[in-house]
């Protein structure tokens, strides 16, 4: 074989080896587009259907796995196409890094702004509000439906902090879902040494008294009247009574004595119940709070009407307020004006 020819044999295979090249950048360039284009689709597509709701919550439990996840997305048909979603959070490792919390989702997420949320645990706080919480329990049982742990364990960490009902000052509070019981308590015990450090506290040192004897004279009050508005006036009464060393008399303490909780009247029977809560029997404050106290109440002792009232009783008007007497004798006229007129009203409803 001569030179000429040797020269034309290597150029044939120079052409087919670039051919071959060619070929092969062309396959990877296809491949690598059609991969680019479905992660850009991975990425940017919506994929977050709440069915005509502008956002929806989802809640991860504690220990929860990728599978948890998943079957609570995919229980509620929020996402749209889940080859996508599995892909990307694998990607993105998600699924190994999985975290608790309450998530709001909006309708049009991408994959993107969905995994990152999750992964990040970018987390929405819940609203917390309870009040009208007679025992712990009552509490318990509610804000349980509210966060992560169950009443029991609630009640637990209620126990092992060995802390008082009143603590637990009735408001809405904004609490991350999967907050511990342990954290639940110590923030609300955060709450209550902050209401009460400073003035509340020169206020009961000057009423001379502590800050459980202003909660359980609170909760009386609380219990006697839904009207702020009167609450100061109706402490006035129990103060001035304190002072000149009356019993209370408070109906409210016999039907926690009694736990007739339905009772819409004080009867005989109940004042002759024998418990240190019959504050017809005994002066002075219950043991303890007859109910968890708010807020309003417990600042309505604090600053309490000086006034020279020493009974109340019923607006004959059913408003739900009160009528305020000086003399026994003057109380007893407003209590047969109530009395008349509930005898009117029962004798229309029949």
């Amino acid at each position: 074989m001569n030179l000429h020819d040797k020269h034309k044999q290597m150029v044939k295979k120079n052409n087919i080896m670039r051919r071959c090249f060619l070929a092969v950048f062309v396959i990877m360039l296809v491949v690598s587009t059609f991969y680019f284009i479905k992660i850009f689709r991975v990425i940017t597509s919506k994929n977050v259907d709440t069915h005509g709701k502008k956002e929806i919550s989802i809640f991860i439990k504690t220990g929860s796995t990728f599978e948890d996840v998943k079957n609570e997305l995919y229980s509620k048909n929020l996402i749209i196409n889940k080859e996508y979603f599995e892909f990307f959070a694998e990607k993105r490792k998600y699924v190994d890094n999985i975290k608790a919390g309450r998530y709001i989702l909006r309708n049009g997420m991408n994959n993107n702004q969905l995994v990152n949320m999750l992964r990040s645990g970018s987390q929405t706080p819940v609203k917390v509000t309870f009040n009208n919480m007679r025992f712990v329990e009552e509490l318990a049982g509610k804000v349980s439906q509210m966060i992560e742990p169950d009443s029991a364990e609630i009640m637990n960490a209620v126990k092992i902090k060995n802390v008082s009902p009143v603590i637990f000052l009735p408001d809405t509070y904004e609490f991350f879902w999967n907050i511990t019981a342990e954290n639940f308590v110590d923030r609300m015990l955060r709450e209550y040494d902050d209401f009460w450090c400073g003035e509340r506290d020169a206020q009961a040192e000057k009423l001379g008294l502590s800050r459980k004897e202003v909660a359980i004279l609170a909760s009386i009050v609380d219990k006697e009247t839904t009207f702020s508005g009167e609450m100061p006036d109706i402490a006035g009464v129990y103060i001035n009574r304190l002072r000149r060393g009356w019993p209370l008399q408070a109906d409210p303490t016999l039907i926690f004595a009694t736990k007739d909780f339905d009772a819409k009247r004080v009867l005989d029977w109940h004042k002759d119940v024998e418990s240190p809560y019959n504050t017809y029997k005994y002066a002075g404050l219950p043991p303890e709070p007859i109910c968890i106290p708010s807020k309003a109440a417990i600042n309505a002792v604090l600053n309490y009407k000086k006034h020279n009232y020493m009974y109340f009783c019923a607006n004959p008007d059913f408003s739900g307020q009160h009528v305020f007497a000086k003399t026994l004798s003057e109380h007893n006229r407003n209590a047969e004006k109530y009395h008349k007129a509930l005898r009117k009203k029962l004798k229309h409803s029949l």
